[in-house]
Parts: structure tokens; sequence; C-alpha cells
């Protein structure tokens, strides 16, 4: 797995939130395929206190672990394991994202010899290997979560169909705005260049949003790798089947405020 530092290709950083056994079951996942290069894998706890360093220790030993004192959220937590990555690429992966063969090799094939691009996102699968919509446009201000994850959404039925490039094969490789952040292969030389990993402002979602439109305003390109494939168990928490249960949920008015930071950040391009 790992070999001189010299050679390290890529670092696969995997952040946990009282997901230990999901942790377990995506690193052993990895383990079953034998990478074509030199690879770590770093583990990030936020404060879970779920005994995941106890499996670590028991089953992984070889696989590092850093353990934070408190639940800084998504972009925080990465951001810790982006920080000690010695890898020439960078791979963020949910813990509760089931890679395919040759999915890691794919990614990699893709970015390595394509210098202008910056960060690439494989294709999303549900459980029964439906794709998982996961590729998108830059979202304009009226598409509040409230609107696209409840049956408010029929009031811009076309402005949503844009936002989820229903409009684009997902069939081939081709340039979007951003990539659900389940799995995202990152150059470092673009992140060195990003100053930054993650926005820390955004506790949970939009981080992956503001990532992909860093990397796009720093000359780099966004692109999707359908060929590269991972089944995604994708529980929609903030989401709800009903609009006023929808905006009663802790999940909800997370996205909602993220949301709000995230044009707070970005209006005056987004006016423009």
């Amino acid at each position: 797995m790992v070999c001189g530092l010299k050679n390290m290709v890529l670092s696969i950083i995997i952040l946990n939130y009282k997901t230990k056994n999901l942790v377990k079951q995506c690193l052993k996942n990895i383990a079953r395929f034998s990478l074509p290069f030199d690879y770590e894998v770093i583990v990030v706890d936020n404060n879970s206190n779920d005994g995941l360093a106890e499996m670590m220790h028991d089953y992984f030993p070889g696989h590092r672990l850093i353990l934070n004192h408190d639940n800084r959220g998504m972009g925080a937590g990465n951001n810790l394991g982006l920080a000690q990555a010695r890898g020439e690429y960078l791979l963020i992966l949910n813990p509760d994202v089931v890679v395919l063969d040759q999915a890691i090799e794919n990614l990699w094939r893709f970015i390595h010899p394509r210098t202008q691009i910056g960060l690439v996102a494989p294709r999303l699968l549900n459980p029964n290997r439906t794709e998982q919509q996961s590729r998108y446009r830059f979202p304009k201000i009226f598409l509040l979560p409230a609107l696209i994850r409840t049956g408010l959404k029929k009031i811009w039925r076309q402005q949503i169909k844009e936002y989820f490039m229903e409009d684009v094969s997902s069939a081939e490789p081709h340039k979007i705005d951003w990539a659900r952040g389940s799995a995202l292969m990152l150059r470092r030389s673009v992140l060195e260049r990003l100053t930054a990993g993650f926005d820390e402002r955004f506790f949970m979602y939009m981080e992956d949003v503001d990532l992909c439109r860093r990397v796009w305003q720093s000359g780099y390109e966004v692109w999707y790798v359908p060929h590269s494939q991972m089944i995604h168990y994708y529980a929609r928490e903030s989401g709800a089947n009903h609009w006023f249960l929808d905006l009663t949920r802790k999940m909800a008015w997370i996205h909602i405020i993220s949301w709000i930071k995230y044009f707070w950040k970005w209006w005056r391009l987004d006016t423009k």
C-alpha cells in the first residue's frame, strides 16, 4: 500500500462522525483492490466517541487516524486530513461510499495527463445501480433547498432541470460546475493554489459547491468521469416528503443556512 514518500501518488481522506461501521466497511472495500500506485489512507474522526480508534487499532493499524476533539463539520474535518496528506492527488471519500472495481484508477488515469483539470468526480450510483444525481451547474439564489427538496420544486421545474444538468448526457466525461462531495479527487498543486481546502465557514452542505467554484476561479477545470463508478448509500438528511416537515428538520435548516452563507460570499459574481 504505502512505500516511499517521494512516490506517494494518492491520499484517501475519510471523515467519520458516528459512522464507525461504515468506515470499517469502506476501508475493507478499498483493501480489496490492488491499486497500481502507492497510496495512504487517512481517517479523521469528528469527536464521535463511537469506538472508531479501537476499531482502527484492531483492524487497520497501518492507516493513519486523526482524532478531533470536537465536531467541526464536514469541511473542517476533511481539512485536517488534507493538511497531513502526502499524496500528489487527494481523494475525499465519504464512509457511505462503496468503491467499485477500477473506480479510483479511472479517476487518476483521467486527471493525471490532463494538467488543466484540477478536480474530478465519479458517477455515483444508488444501491440498485441506478444513476444518482451528483453533477450540477452552479445554483441560483432562488433555488432554495426548500424548493429543490420538497413539493415546492414544481414552481421552478425548468430551472431545477438545468441545475441538475438534465440537458447534458452523463454517458461521456464532460465539464461540470460542481460535483457532490461524496467522492472528489483533487490535484495537490491545485489545493496549494487555493491556500486552504474547504471553507470552514460551511459546517455542512455547500462546502463542495464552494470548493469546486474556487477550483474554477483558480484557472482549473472540474470534470465528471462516468467510467469511474461508486455506490453511494445516500441518506438525504436535509429532505423529507412533505415541505412543512422538511422545514422543521435540523439538517434542513443547516442546509438553508449554508445556502445563505454561500450566496453572501459569491453574490457579486452571481448577479453579473
